[in-house]
C-alpha cells in the first residue's frame, strides 16, 4: 500500500503551518501498528504544503520550477520528521528521495525500496518525482505503480471523510460518494487528486481510497477494510 499524506496533515492546527510533533507521532504510531497487525508492506508519500508550496510561490512571481524545487525540499523535512517518529515507536523505516542528498536519505531506487518493504521496513518517499510541475499526488501514483502497490490510501486532513458531490464545507446538500470510477472523478471535476494522478491511476488500474487521516484510529480502519471513506476504482466495462 502507498499512504499519501499532505504536508498540511502535519501542520499545527492553530496556524496551519509547521510541524506538530504530536500529530506526526500519532500518524507514525498508527501506521506502524497497522503494518504489524495486518502484516502490510507500507510506503508513504509526503507533501510539503505545511512548509512551502511551489504553486503558491509561483503565484507570487517566483520562477515556477525553482518554487517547485523548494517545495520538494519541504517534503524532505516532513519525511525526516516522520522517519524519526517511526524510529521512536520501534518501527524500522527508510527515507528515499528523488533528489540525491546522501547525508540525510537514500536515493530513490525502486528495487531497494521493494527490498526494504519485504524486510518489514516502512519506506517514506520524499522530494516528489524529482521534477518540477508534478504534484506529490502524481508521485504517489507513480511510486505505487513502480513498487507494485495494491492501492493508494489518500489521507485527507480537513475533516472531510471522503469524496462528496460538492464541497461539504460550502454546500449543505453535498452527498458523500462511497464508490466512484476514475473516469467519473475526471468528468465531474471532483477535487480528489490532480488530474494527472487520477489519469495515471486509471490507466494503471490503481484503486484509491480517500479517507480522513486526521481522525484517530482511521489508519487502522482503512487497513482493516472498513468502508470509512470513498473508493475510486476502474470503470466497469
Amino acid at each position: 500500500m502507498v499512504l499519501k499524506l499532505s504536508g498540511e496533515a502535519f501542520a499545527d492546527p492553530e496556524t496551519g503551518f509547521g510541524i506538530d510533533a504530536s500529530i506526526v507521532a500519532r500518524v507514525a504510531e498508527e501506521t506502524a501498528a497497522a503494518a504489524e497487525e495486518f502484516e502490510a508492506e507500507i510506503a508513504v508519500v509526503v507533501g510539503g504544503g505545511n512548509i512551502f508550496r511551489g504553486m503558491a510561490g509561483a503565484t507570487r512571481g517566483m520562477d515556477r520550477a525553482r518554487a517547485d524545487y523548494m517545495g520538494m525540499l519541504a517534503t524532505v523535512i516532513n519525511a525526516l520528521a516522520l522517519h524519526d517518529a517511526f524510529e521512536a515507536v520501534g518501527q524500522q523505516s527508510r527515507v528515499q528521495t528523488a533528489i540525491t542528498m546522501a547525508q540525510v536519505a537514500e536515493p530513490y531506487i525502486p528495487r531497494r525500496a521493494i527490498r526494504h518493504l519485504e524486510k518489514g521496513r516502512i519506506v517514506v518517499f520524499a522530494a516528489g518525482t524529482g521534477n518540477p510541475y508534478f504534484t506529490t499526488d502524481t508521485t504517489a501514483a507513480l511510486r505505487a505503480a513502480e513498487i507494485g502497490a495494491g492501492a493508494i490510501l489518500k489521507g485527507t486532513h480537513s475533516g472531510v471523510d471522503g469524496i462528496y458531490s460538492a464541497d461539504p464545507r460550502l454546500d449543505a446538500d453535498a452527498v458523500k460518494l462511497t464508490s466512484i470510477s476514475h473516469l467519473d472523478v475526471l468528468n465531474r471535476g471532483l477535487k480528489v487528486m490532480d488530474s494527472t494522478a487520477i489519469t495515471f491511476c486509471m490507466d494503471n488500474q490503481l484503486p484509491i481510497i480517500v479517507f480522513d487521516v486526521s481522525a484517530p484510529g482511521n489508519i487502522r480502519r482503512v487497513f482493516q477494510g472498513e468502508p470509512i471513506g470513498t473508493l475510486v476504482h476502474a470503470k466497469e466495462s
